[in-house]
């Protein structure tokens, strides 16, 4: 066993280094200040081609493969972890150190400039550096792309969900796509028919939002002493192993998109700091993809928060919190604000139905513009043209437009479609705790998440990267992901039926 547990090390060792480089990246997005960002572009490329280095040191394929020979010698997890090193180590093989580097460098700025891009509506700004970051991924594609046998994009799905296809996402998008005109029409209907929401008015300070924010994170189960929340122009979860950083961005005329932001990245964070213990610096301790992360933070803001049991709970925690009166503040009204479905131009805001809809066209865009189709300066006029023609509007200005999200600046090509598979995802692990718990949702009413905690802890967190996502979904729910649960799930909420 001595090739495999000179791998261990060697991966631990990349851990550290991918730790360090999470830290750095959260101090960049929260507190570092604007005159630091070209020595930071540095001490991130560097710590990467370090990183890239070890894994794909000479010896490192020749390793593999003793282990593997050596595999009747391993346990389950061992066995498991030999699997995805194997995976990362081919990812990482087919990229050349200097491209690495390069392409750290490339979106480190890139992320610098959009921040005051999207706040001025400037996409000129942002395009030569975006163009850059394309080029980029373009070659990061093509090259993991020839060493795995994949399409260059089907090779960028994959490093963010293992085992994720085009050929998975087509079907289960074309389904939801052709049945969402109708759920946002029938659920415009069926509001009508509803009372007035009650507008809450405002303004609502800063510091009672956060510390609303911090007490239903540690209702939730969030450790203060692994993480800690903090304020940036994206919500994100990052940080490293063990310390656990989550963002959030406040406006005092509306309450509750930051405490739902908080609430969505609390999901996140619940997984990392549920991973196994013992396997946290090896990657069967990792995360099992984003289509699962994207499901725990969904499934807590969305399923478990958004539910009028939780909402019965919330209700009188804010009217207190912000001294609300009236019939505004009540369960119902609160639920019918959490609840209603409208088409905006924000992603991050937009509500459960309407929200695959920012998705759909996401990935259609960054489809295009990996395979050459789409020219990057044509992008705000095709992504405005895709708006039009799903959600129905105009959007007025490229910060409310492609410019809003982080992604593509920060390189994170094949992304987006985890987050609509999270959300199908969400809806089937939560109806499967449901099932196999009848005290979940009475205990979400009283503020208690215990019993959800404890479902997902066995069922998910504590799994890691043990199985693949198909077999932890089966496991956990007696079958693969399907569409049908989360058209179920938007037809009860919505619709009433």
């Amino acid at each position: 066993m001595q090739a495999y547990k000179t791998l261990e090390a060697r991966f631990a060792r990349i851990s550290s280094i991918e730790d360090a480089i999470g830290i750095l990246q959260w101090d960049a997005e929260t507190m570092m200040p604007d005159g630091a960002a070209d020595g930071r572009f540095d001490q991130l490329a560097t710590l990467k081609g370090l990183a890239h280095g070890l894994l794909t040191a000479r010896d490192t394929g020749d390793l593999l493969d003793r282990a593997d020979q050596d595999s009747s010698l391993l346990g389950d997890w061992q066995r498991a972890n030999l699997r995805e090193m194997r995976r990362i180590y081919l990812h990482a093989a087919a990229v050349p150190a200097d491209l690495v580097e390069a392409s750290s460098r490339a979106v480190s700025r890139a992320e610098l400039v959009w921040r005051e891009a999207r706040q001025k509506g400037d996409f000129a700004q942002l395009l030569p550096h975006l163009s850059q970051v394309l080029a980029f991924q373009q070659q990061i594609g093509q090259a993991k792309g020839e060493a795995l046998g994949l399409s260059p994009y089907d090779a960028l799905l994959d490093t963010y969900d293992p085992g994720l296809r085009q050929a998975a996402i087509d079907p289960l998008f074309a389904q939801i796509g052709a049945e969402l005109p109708a759920l946002i029409q029938e659920a415009h209907e069926r509001q009508k028919s509803l009372p007035v929401i009650q507008p809450l008015e405002g303004p609502f300070p800063v510091d009672d939002q956060r510390r609303i924010g911090e007490q239903l994170m540690r209702a939730a189960g969030f450790d203060f002493d692994r993480g800690r929340l903090d304020v940036s122009l994206h919500p994100f979860c990052g940080g490293s192993t063990g310390d656990v950083r989550i963002t959030t961005r406040y406006s005092e005329a509306n309450f509750m998109s930051a405490l739902m932001g908080v609430l969505h990245e609390t999901g996140h964070a619940l997984y990392e700091q549920g991973r196994p213990e013992t396997w946290r610096r090896q990657p069967v301790g990792l995360a099992r993809g984003m289509g699962l992360h994207e499901s725990q933070s969904l499934l807590i803001e969305m399923q478990a928060c958004r539910s009028r049991e939780f909402v019965t709970y919330l209700a009188p925690l804010v009217r207190e919190a912000f001294q609300g009166e009236g019939p505004a503040w009540s369960p119902e009204n609160l639920h019918r604000i959490l609840t209603s479905v409208e088409p905006g131009f924000i992603r991050v805001d937009a509500d459960e139905i309407t929200y695959p809809a920012h998705i759909l066209v996401r990935y259609k865009l960054e489809k295009a513009m990996i395979a050459g189709d789409l020219q990057i300066q044509d992008l705000p006029s095709v992504f405005n043209d895709e708006v039009r023609s799903l959600l129905g509007l105009t959007v007025p200005n490229e910060s409310l437009g492609c410019l809003q999200d982080i992604h593509w600046p920060s390189g994170a090509w094949g992304y987006f479609p985890t987050y609509t598979l999270g959300a199908m995802t969400a809806a089937q692990l939560f109806r499967a705790a449901c099932q196999a718990d009848a005290d979940l949702l009475p205990s979400l009413a009283k503020g208690d998440f215990a019993p959800l905690r404890i479902w997902l802890r066995a069922n998910v967190h504590s799994k890691g990267s043990l199985l693949t996502t198909d077999e932890l979904l089966v496991a956990a729910t007696g079958r693969p992901l399907t569409a049908e649960i989360f058209r179920v799930h938007l037809q009860e909420r919505y619709l009433g039926r």
